[in-house]
């Protein structure tokens, strides 16, 4: 849901009132509510121990915060909550707003975001796949687990669907995954995962 003030929140506006409220993002000056439900949670929650373990195993200077906001490059202000982001611990030193708030405004501090669609699934699949690849994130994965994308991006029949987007120059390739998928992240190659390992039972 979109709530309109009488005037566009600037980025600071957001951060003083709405920085600690997970419940919120910023997109172009208007406040956008979070659609998270315990199935979302679930799903969210399950790749983030996969992720992790991965993280682990490979020894990678990397962390998965417990809340985080990330800047685009954007002319109106905007400030996106993704359900998981891989930050680069070796990156934090040039970020200009992490010693005071968790917030990331480059591109080159981010491994992985990753986004659990819910009911505003447009933005998952087109607006933030432009503003990550702008950004230079090397790898967002969508995790549409309930298929609700539009056939546009999912196909048909629509079906639980994870996508990895992976940057090449300033754009994503896009590789679908369906259920009983083993899903490849150039990220991480060791990493042995499905749909159907994440999915709330």
């Amino acid at each position: 849901m979109t709530y309109t003030p009488t005037k566009p929140l600037t980025f600071d506006e957001f951060i003083a009132q709405y920085g600690d409220d997970f419940r919120y993002e910023l997109a172009d000056g208007e406040l956008i509510e979070m659609e998270a439900t315990g199935p979302h949670e679930t799903v969210g929650g399950k790749l983030t121990i996969q992720i992790g373990i991965a993280i682990t195993n490979a020894q990678l200077p990397w962390f998965i915060p417990r809340t985080c906001l990330i800047q685009p490059l954007a002319d109106v202000a905007t400030a996106r909550r993704p359900d998981i982001v891989v930050l680069d611990e070796t990156r934090l030193a040039r970020e200009p707003l992490w010693q005071r708030e968790p917030v990331i405004t480059l591109g080159s501090s981010i491994k992985l975001i990753v986004e659990v669609v819910s009911t505003n699934w447009e933005t998952d699949y087109a607006r933030k796949v432009e503003e990550y690849a702008l950004l230079g994130i090397p790898e967002y994965w969508i995790v549409d687990f309930r298929g609700l994308g539009g056939t546009a991006f999912i196909g048909k029949p629509k079906q639980p669907t994870f996508t990895v987007c992976q940057l090449e120059v300033d754009e994503y390739r896009q590789q679908q995954y369906r259920l009983g998928d083993a899903i490849a992240s150039p990220l991480f190659p060791a990493l042995q995962l499905r749909l159907d390992d994440v999915l709330p039972r």
